[in-house]
């Protein structure tokens, strides 16, 4: 199966590590009578106001891409920065993002975005996509740059996301730059495609982890991620349901005490095979059920998290390769 469907939906109709600290508020929308400009959006908790439609965006992060090339922005994007892992995107969306200048690549071990704000204030944009530690949403607005983060990763929420968090984000962006028609067209599209995503009847137990390559902490993600509403709708119940932590630090003991049938590994960037040694290769991981029966799957981060359409690619990959007799 071809890792995403951009372009045949569009033709149907369309890092972890920067979120570690915290979970989402939602989104509210204001706007002036007739639903036009000026826009108000509450996004984590701050009023961001566009008198118009934003011509000039630098991304520092990946994950809006999917929105933008649905609604048929993608070339008011002048700078990016950060990872852009070609396997997320179909050819049509990997040649909008070629023609992007890319600022930096550059993270520190933990995988966050080195950044100044001068290269990002230099480029003069009137929208800055995604907030990184060196680069806060305060000091842009202190220069009038407004920013917007996916709302599954703003500090401090709570709220768990479902699969109707990547429709209401994509209304958001649909209202941000005038394209509401677009957005309702890729709604539709998203929903059509969800609906025809059969899960397996078969009843196992899985949990989603972001291990360090190389040696260090393993996180694992609970029921405030979207890595729980994914494994829901793949079918599988999450042994860290239990817990309202985004995504927190778990031990190899506490894994093995919960035992899951099947593991994911989300990841960055690079070699998937070092992800996945990342956790076999951990002394005691060959008790796991997982690691016996080779149901360890490493997934890109963006296929799960935040909610974009990238997370329905991500479903569809997690069902394809645990079907019944895989």
């Amino acid at each position: 199966m071809k890792p995403t469907r951009l372009a045949a939906a569009t033709a149907t109709l369309l890092l972890f590590a920067a979120g570690c600290g915290g979970g989402a508020t939602e989104t509210g929308t204001t706007s002036a009578a007739g639903g036009g400009y000026p826009l108000t959006l509450t996004n984590c908790g701050a009023k961001v106001t566009f008198d118009k439609a934003p011509e000039r965006l630098v991304m520092l992060k990946s994950s809006a891409v999917p929105f933008l090339h649905y609604l048929g922005v993608m070339d008011r994007v002048t700078a990016r920065a950060g990872q852009y892992p070609k396997d997320y995107y179909d050819a049509a969306t990997q040649a909008e993002i070629d023609k992007i200048p890319l600022l930096t690549d550059k993270t520190d071990t933990s995988g966050h975005l080195q950044i100044s704000k001068e290269v990002v204030i230099a480029q003069q944009p009137d929208l800055v996509l995604g907030e990184v530690d060196n680069l806060s949403r305060d000091t842009l607005s202190a220069v009038d740059i407004p920013l917007l983060e996916e709302p599954t990763m703003c500090e401090g929420n709570t709220d768990a996301p479902t699969f109707d968090s990547i429709y209401a984000q994509m209304e958001s962006y649909g209202k941000v730059f005038g394209k509401q028609g677009e957005a309702q067209t890729a709604i539709t599209a998203l929903k059509d495609r969800m609906s025809k995503i059969a899960a397996p009847q078969q009843k196992r137990t899985a949990a989603v982890l972001y291990p360090t390559v190389g040696g260090g902490v393993t996180y694992a993600y609970g029921n405030t991620s979207m890595a729980h509403p994914q494994l829901e709708a793949a079918g599988f119940t999450n042994v860290f349901a239990d817990s309202k932590e985004r995504v927190f630090e778990v031990t190899l003991e506490e894994l093995l005490g919960r035992n899951p049938d099947v593991l994911i590994l989300l990841y960055g960037d690079g070699d998937p095979k070092a992800v996945e040694q990342a956790v076999t290769g951990l002394p005691g991981a060959g008790q796991l059920k997982a690691v016996q029966n080779k149901n360890v799957m490493p997934q890109l981060f963006n296929f799960t998290e935040p909610p974009t359409p990238l997370s329905i690619d991500g479903l569809e990959r997690i069902v394809d390769r645990f079907k019944a007799g895989a």
